[in-house]
């Protein structure tokens, strides 16, 4: 017999030697135990996770010869010839290279006829996402409503590409990642069968390069066994897929938590020097990362495989660190993988990325600024407190009374009659102009506040002065430029047949006033005509 790789001689032959997707098989089983098997089924996963190698078994149980069973011979005939691809009742297809409407139609034909040795005729499609919409839809009757005697089974990577109506026709089956302990010790059992001396920490290194793909796993110890012979250890596996070693990891970790630039890069550039596989350490960088993280919030959290001594001083390092940077040094990183997988030079974008993650470090986050400003609103308070306290309150302005006409002012003003031609100088008692008023403020300033509330509360001050100065003076010289109107609002309305015209001689007075003429010339107001 010729030689058969790990992947193939130590694939999974009954239900029991399904590892890591216990929440599959325990229904599968349970469906075969209480006859209720569906007609169609989908496995969904990534690779190397055993899609192929539970349908296999699942046809195994349907069609042993007590069956169906879950507790059959792999050894029998029937058994065997499914093992091997060679049942005539058992329909192997691949999608990618049968992905017509024209397979589809000859399958059509097919299913029709009952098994020839089987109870039930099985057509396993892999890679099921690769047939086309019409494939798609030349098999949704036939998938909809098949024979008794046919079981559907599909395979895919990628479940997105398949049209919602062929999955609403199938019970799924989501199988996840193998866990890294899981494919450690079984790739320690496989060793101990072959007679090869795989080291512990050689067994994780590559259950962790395998990223949870058992058939991974196996190609990797078969090719380390053709490397070292019969003693494999873990530089060999660091030598020969280019991985880096945990104590590396851990110890790149460290200096970019302590903010040691100097000896971050130069261990990336030893790493790159030496045929590292930069994404690869990146990757194994942002687990060191999560698992940090993961940590500060449980503490019960394992380490990711890193040695116990290098995680306490990890622990020590991350002690002053934040939750919220550690997240952020995830993030750069994250970004940082993105650029890498389509960049040319990954060793700069990996540089960049490691010193933009030590100087996130130093920044100032919105927190760390509330945290020094906590008590800021306490100091307000009183600051406002203090204010209102001491700030005098701001006495009303003296408003300019509206100026009567020139006869009543001589004769409040004066005994003497009003009979001269020329308007009498403005008395003392005159109440003052806004002029006046505001060179009297110049003349006598007010005392400056002792109190610091006032500089505090300067912009307001600065408003309350611009409405003093605003409210003495009449409001017609402000209004057009701070409340322009149009021309057409600004017209009055012409006077009916039933409303007099307003006499306008009082009015023409009132504006020869001298009071009046001074407040014009200071404001450089003009008189806006009716």
């Amino acid at each position: 017999m010729s030689y058969q790789v790990f992947a193939r001689k130590y694939r999974p032959k009954t239900f029991q030697d399904v590892l890591g997707q216990d929440h599959v098989i325990k229904t599968l089983r349970n469906a075969i135990e209480q006859d209720r098997l569906a007609h169609a089924y989908l496995f969904v996963g990534p690779r190397g996770t055993g899609k192929t190698s539970t349908a296999r078994i699942m046809a195994k149980a349907l069609n042993c010869s007590n069956g169906p069973s879950i507790d059959f011979d792999p050894e029998e005939d029937i058994c065997v010839e499914i093992s091997e691809g060679r049942s005539l009742d058992v329909l192997e297809i691949d999608g990618a290279s049968n992905n017509g409407v024209d397979q589809v139609r000859e399958l059509r034909e097919n299913v029709r006829f009952a098994p020839a040795r089987c109870r039930f005729k099985i057509i396993y499609i892999d890679e099921v996402h690769m047939l086309s919409n019409a494939a798609f839809n030349a098999l949704l009757k036939t998938l909809e409503e098949p024979p008794e005697h046919v079981k559907f089974i599909f395979a895919t990577t990628e479940p997105h590409k398949i049209l919602p109506t062929i999955i609403s026709r199938c019970q799924r089956f989501d199988l996840k990642p193998i866990e890294t302990q899981t494919i450690a010790d079984q790739l320690t059992f496989i060793s101990e069968n072959e007679g090869v001396n795989l080291d512990p920490i050689a067994a994780w290194a590559i259950a962790k390069g395998a990223d949870g793909g058992m058939r991974d796993a196996q190609s990797m110890l078969d090719q380390l066994v053709a490397f070292c012979g019969e003693h494999i250890t873990e530089e060999n596996v660091l030598e020969i897929f280019g991985f880096t070693s945990r104590e590396t990891v851990a110890k790149l970790a460290d200096n970019i938590l302590t903010k040691n630039t100097v000896n971050a890069l130069e261990m990336l550039h030893q790493q790159a020097d030496s045929g590292k596989d930069l994404g690869q350490l990146l990757e194994d960088i942002i687990g060191c990362m999560r698992a940090l993280l993961v940590s500060k919030v449980d503490p019960s959290a394992d380490n990711d495989g890193i040695p116990q001594a290098l995680w306490d001083e990890l622990q020590k390092s991350v002690e002053t660190i934040h939750t919220d940077r550690l997240l952020n040094l995830v993030e750069i990183f994250a970004a940082t993988d993105g650029q890498m997988k389509w960049a040319t030079n990954k060793r700069l974008h990996m540089e960049i990325g490691v010193i933009k993650a030590i100087q996130s470090l130093n920044d100032a986050r919105i927190s760390d600024i509330i945290t020094a400003l906590g008590g800021v609103h306490n100091v307000s308070s009183s600051i406002r407190a203090e204010s209102t306290a001491d700030q005098a309150p701001v006495p009303t302005p003296a408003k300019i009374d509206t100026p009567k006409p020139q006869q009543e002012e001589n004769a409040a003003t004066s005994p003497e009659p009003a009979t001269q031609e020329q308007p009498k100088p403005i008395p003392e008692s005159t109440p003052p102009s806004v002029e006046s008023e505001i060179e009297q403020k110049q003349e006598h300033p007010d005392p400056p506040k002792q109190t610091s509330a006032k500089k505090k509360n300067a912009i307001t001050s600065g408003l309350d002065k611009f409405i003093e100065m605003a409210e003495p003076g009449s409001t017609e010289p402000l209004a057009p430029a701070l409340n322009p109107e149009p021309e057409a609002k600004k017209a009055e309305p012409q006077p009916t047949e039933d409303k007099k015209a307003p006499d306008t001689s009082a009015d023409d007075e009132f504006q020869k006033d001298p009071l009046i003429e001074q407040a014009m010339q200071t404001f450089q107001a003009s008189r806006i005509s009716e």
